[in-house]
């Protein structure tokens, strides 16, 4: 149970703050964006591209997104396709709403990777399927370009470790470990106390289409 605590209370303070937010302005906005992800457990090696989309329900000083990511590719020996499926649902908080308006961002993401074996370009085998949970925080900032349209990107800490937990593997290889791994930055709050440490980063780009 105790491993299973920093779930509960992101999850609950995303519904609060939510709720709170929501009842002053409430908006709606979906759009496209493009990730560079660097040093993750699933991904240690350089920089990888990943393409997707978000949505983004907006309030007066908060908004929730949830936002999935796609790549696939296969290994240079031909041998192994990989497909990356990162899920994550991020609670936005800004400090004031602008016409460029600066935010901070914390959440929990899912993400899910498949290996199969080729032969040529057939598959021989279904493959193996690896899924983790992870937390997350950062920064960044909202251009709004038009009253429906807003363009973004940020910045963040992909599986944020708490004390001395481990990343969560609910099926497949678990033993997947990052070398990048760190201390978060002081200025995030209580990350000193909290022991929060970090196993890769995210710079996501993107624009919003607001209803």
């Amino acid at each position: 149970m105790n491993r299973h605590w920093p779930t509960a209370v992101v999850l609950v303070a995303v519904v609060l703050t939510a709720r709170a937010g929501f009842a002053q302005d409430s908006g709606f906005g979906i759009g496209p964006r493009l990730t560079f992800v660097r040093g993750s457990a699933d991904l240690p090696d350089g920089t990888q591209r990943f393409s997707g989309g978000a949505m983004r329900f907006r309030g007066a000083r908060t908004a929730l997104e949830l936002a999935m990511d796609i790549r696939s590719g296969v290994s240079g020996d031909l041998t192994e396709r990989v497909k990356d499926y990162p899920f994550q649902a991020s609670m936005l908080i800004y400090p004031f709403r602008a016409k460029v308006s600066p935010y901070v961002l914390g959440g929990i993401g899912w993400y899910t990777q498949r290996v199969e074996r080729l032969s040529g370009s057939q598959t021989v085998l279904d493959g193996q399927t690896t899924r983790k949970r992870g937390y997350h925080a950062g920064f960044g900032g909202e251009l709004r370009v038009h009253r429906h349209l807003g363009v973004y990107g940020d910045y963040r800490y992909t599986f944020i470790h708490f004390g001395d937990s481990e990343p969560t593997a609910s099926t497949g290889n678990s033993s997947q470990t990052s070398s990048s791994e760190g201390p978060l930055p002081r200025w995030i709050p209580y990350a000193d106390r909290l022991k929060m440490s970090h196993q890769g980063s995210m710079m996501a780009w993107g624009a919003t289409l607001y209803f």
